[in-house]
């Protein structure tokens, strides 16, 4: 007798494949990172303690005639100079210092993704804090005229105040290439100071000994070129130089470092 087959529906393959995590999400995670330790929140909290002390600095010390927005702009534009990019740097140093890489890059394996949304929250977190603190300064401004019995003067346009948080976001991305490239905290915090205060200063010497170097200077030197943008619309031979000595200081290094950080051993 021959054997009865019987037909079986066929059953689908199961699939092994995942959507991707949405970025929107990756950034919200890395913005609340940010947040959730003691120190990145003491440090995203000294941003408002710095302007709040630089603005009372400029209400209790500075000249009649100096109380003008332009100068409390100036005054909490020091603090913030130092501060973001610190901020930037530990966005991302802290995944090796804290041995929490191992887990994020486990969630999330694929690193570029990370490391980008790392750098639209720093930007953000930026962005936003500057803006907090030019409020800041424009309720000093109105205060420290009220107290000083003068006319409250706005001597600082939108356009200027524009180039102002252009500065400071370049100024945090030279922390965030720091960061990337050495990927240790200690190391990219050294490095920032003495990038932005030590190199400087060397670059000024040599340029007034030297009139060769006072001609290329514009053109390497990245903070010569982004102090441009403090003093107003920069020209469009400004615009090159800043363009040329970024892409020398800043983009180069932040590819090199991405490409040591996506071969770099996770532990």
């Amino acid at each position: 007798m021959s054997a009865v087959t019987v037909d079986r529906p066929a059953v689908p393959a199961r699939s092994t494949t995942h959507a991707p995590i949405p970025m929107g999400r990756i950034i919200g995670v890395e913005l609340r990172k940010m947040f959730d330790t003691r120190s990145g929140f003491w440090m995203l909290a000294s941003i408002g303690i710095a302007s709040l002390l630089a603005t009372a600095a400029v209400i209790a010390f500075a000249p009649d005639r100096e109380q003008t927005y332009a100068t409390f702009a100036t005054a909490i534009g020091f603090p913030m100079a130092v501060i973001l990019p610190m901020i930037a740097v530990l966005s991302v140093t802290s995944e090796w210092s804290q041995r929490s890489g191992l887990t994020t890059f486990t969630l999330v394996p694929h690193r570029g993704r990370i490391v980008l949304a790392k750098g639209i929250g720093a930007v953000a977190v930026g962005v936003v804090s500057m803006l907090l603190a030019m409020g800041i300064g424009a309720i000093g401004n109105i205060v420290g005229t009220a107290i000083s019995g003068v006319d409250t003067v706005w001597n600082t346009s939108v356009p200027d105040l524009g180039y102002i948080v252009l500065a400071n976001v370049l100024g945090l991305l030279v922390g965030f290439m720091l960061g990337v490239l050495l990927r240790s905290s200690a190391g990219a915090i050294v490095a920032y100071f003495v990038f932005s205060f030590v190199l400087p200063t060397i670059s000024g010497l040599l340029a007034t000994g030297q009139q060769w170097y006072a001609d290329l200077r514009p053109w390497v030197d990245f903070n010569y070129a982004q102090s441009t943008l403090f003093n107003g619309p920069p020209t469009g031979e400004q615009w090159a130089n800043l363009g040329v000595a970024s892409a020398i200081w800043l983009v180069a290094p932040l590819l090199v470092g991405l490409w040591l950080l996506m071969r770099s051993e996770v532990k």
